[in-house]
């Protein structure tokens, strides 16, 4: 959500701005612009839709300055529009801002600008900022920032930049990530490293108060007492992944079919299969601390609720512990009860989302022991928690979670063994999980493989307005990301629902323009799922099940089925959900939907 780009060099900056922008188009916004100042003059250029829009209206003149910043927005207060979008400015034109967060106090601040004969142009909080800094202003913009950030209340990515003092930008950062890059006798700042990937591999990531000042002839890095911080430079060796979907028509199917790699890295190199047990270095330091653990929190958002729900169910199957899964944007607002007994742990494919972190710090002010399983290394989530689980499954670009989800069931599972094998679970029982773990990689290539059969389908469900999905057990969470996955790139709508409360209301939208999508595991549940479907049956309702190979009676009860292969029923769901995913995909593709990049949704919510 929002993406931060700026350069301070011998370059010319418009092309650069607008390459990173490109380069953060994936996390979601609405509109763009870039401010490029040159001989005390600041131009500034905004567009509501895509950098190619901003691209166009940038043709039709040049920026030959050497410093500038560039901003992605994603509305939050005040709709989309040019007047809206960043960068904003003061009144003199001579100072221009972008802000990735939110101003808390912004209407009390602007109030009392206005009183001071300020002019504002933008519905926004962030404007604020600008007309701060235009007030404090005396020459020294470090100053001036330094004196606006201590009247913010809030979390903020800021970029600051005045026309009148060649190549200096100051960048700022609470709560909204801000990473510098060192070049050769240049230097760049954004909100994402994969900005930067083209340029340095030279990054410094910016902790929260933090100020990094970058100039013509350097950069240095103080804290907000204005006190000057030495900081190692950390090396970005990433892969220009943007550059390359591999010839996938998205990187949503692209990341699909990547599922079986990150699912193996997910594992790789942490299962004792000897001892049939998982070996996570990330959690020996706190390891004594989760053995005496008696009670987990699960605390997430979207995707990674779910993956959390299932977790419980996991947890639940192969622990003695009391597990609950929360919200985490309804967690901290909750009379908690914790004590260090407690260990909370934080789901987060970004490592940035404003909801999650704000849920953990407030567990960690009541003692609790801090996990996190993430998937972006140096993330705010990983800073901030006492230990955790990187899953290595490489950046996920489509904004709805596939690769991710997956990999956090298997790290989720991993966790589980480890505390379990202290608890009751035999060498036997351990073995048996790692075992099935480690089909995992293939039994998903068979299912890609499949991948006609899904579409062909999809093809024929497409023109339904309305589904329900249901589960039971472990692919109750199922059901629910399944509906997700479809209503947030396919703009359709559907509900996930435990299929056990389809009589207590559901069933009643059942007719035969209301098609239901089963899960069905051959596991305890098989034949409760086996007379929900024949109920749905007897209203015209259509039905496509989701079946493991070893429930044959389903092809009887349903109208079209999707075969998986069979594995433990804690593990199943890692199967059942990649067709789901695939013909989510499909349905999005066949009603012409914007598959990587769709509306009102960003990759990394980086706002409450």
């Amino acid at each position: 959500m929002c993406g931060i780009i700026a350069y301070s060099g011998g370059r010319i900056a418009e092309s650069i701005l607008i390459d990173g922008l490109k380069r953060l188009e994936y996390r979601g916004y609405d509109s763009a612009g870039l401010a490029v100042a040159r001989r005390k003059k600041m131009t500034v250029v905004r567009a509501v839709g895509k950098v190619s829009d901003l691209e166009k209206k940038l043709a039709r003149r040049k920026l030959a300055g050497h410093y500038g910043m560039a901003h992605t927005r994603w509305a939050t207060h005040g709709r989309p529009s040019e007047q809206n979008a960043h960068p904003h400015g003061d009144c003199q034109g001579k100072i221009s801002i972008v802000h990735n967060g939110i101003i808390e106090n912004y209407q009390d601040l602007k109030e009392e600008l206005i009183a001071q004969k300020h002019v504002f142009t933008s519905q926004t909080d962030s404007e604020v900022v600008a007309h701060l800094v235009e007030e404090y202003f005396d020459g020294d913009l470090e100053t001036a920032v330094l004196k606006t950030v201590q009247r913010l209340q809030g979390t903020f990515g800021l970029a600051v930049m005045h026309a009148d003092i060649d190549r200096q930008i100051v960048m700022v950062k609470r709560g909204s990530p801000i990473i510098i890059g060192i070049g050769e006798n240049e230097y760049f700042a954004a909100s994402d490293a994969m900005a930067l990937l083209p340029y340095t591999e030279k990054i410094i990531s910016l902790n929260d108060d933090e100020m990094a000042v970058l100039n013509a002839g350097g950069y240095y890095i103080k804290n907000l007492n204005n006190e000057l911080l030495e900081r190692e430079i950390e090396i970005c060796a990433g892969r220009d992944y943007l550059a390359d979907k591999k010839g996938y028509e998205h990187f949503m199917l692209k990341e699909i079919f990547e599922q079986p790699e990150a699912i193996e890295n997910a594992f790789r190199g942490r299962l004792v299969e000897a001892e049939g047990v998982s070996k996570l270095g990330g959690l020996e330091p706190v390891l004594e601390r989760l053995k005496n653990m008696k009670k987990l929190i699960i605390v997430s958002c979207g995707t990674s609720y779910y993956a959390g729900l299932l977790g419980r169910y996991i947890f639940e199957n192969l622990t003695a512990l009391h597990v609950e899964v929360e919200v985490a944007s309804e967690f901290r607002y909750r009379k908690l009860k914790m004590n260090e007994d407690t260990v909370v742990l934080a789901l987060s494919q970004s490592g940035e989302t404003a909801d999650t972190i704000a849920a953990i710090r407030e567990a960690k002010r009541k003692g609790a022991l801090i996990l996190g399983v993430v998937n972006v290394v140096g993330s705010a989530i990983a800073q901030i928690t006492a230990a955790g689980v990187y899953n290595h499954a490489g950046p996920e670009f489509g904004v709805a979670s596939t690769k991710i989800y997956t990999s956090q069931l298997v790290i989720l599972t991993l966790i589980a063994l480890l505390i379990g094998r202290y608890q009751d679970v035999s060498y036997n029982e351990g073995s048996e999980v790692i075992q099935a773990i480690k089909k995992l990689p293939k039994q998903v290539e068979k299912i890609l493989a499949d991948m006609e059969h899904v579409r062909a389908l999809a093809q024929a469900y497409a023109p339904f307005e309305d589904f329900l999905f249901i589960g039971r057990l472990f692919n109750y969470p199922t059901a629910m990301e399944g509906a997700l996955k479809l209503k947030e790139i396919s703009y359709i709508h559907a509900e996930g629902y435990a299929a056990g409360e389809m009589k207590h209301g559901p069933i009643s939208l059942i007719d035969e323009n209301f098609p239901t999508v089963a899960i069905v595991s051959q596991d305890c549940t098989f034949d409760k799922m086996l007379s929900n479907i024949q109920e749905i049956k007897a209203r015209n309702g259509r039905v496509l099940s989701v079946a493991s190979q070893g429930c044959g009676r389903v092809r009887d009860v349903c109208d079209d089925v999707i075969w998986v292969p069979e594995t433990l029923p804690l593990l199943q769901p890692i199967l059942n959900i990649v067709p789901l995913q695939l013909f989510a995909y499909f349905i999005a593709r066949e009603r012409g939907c914007d598959i990587d990049k769709p509306r009102n949704l960003a990759k990394s919510v980086t706002v409450e």
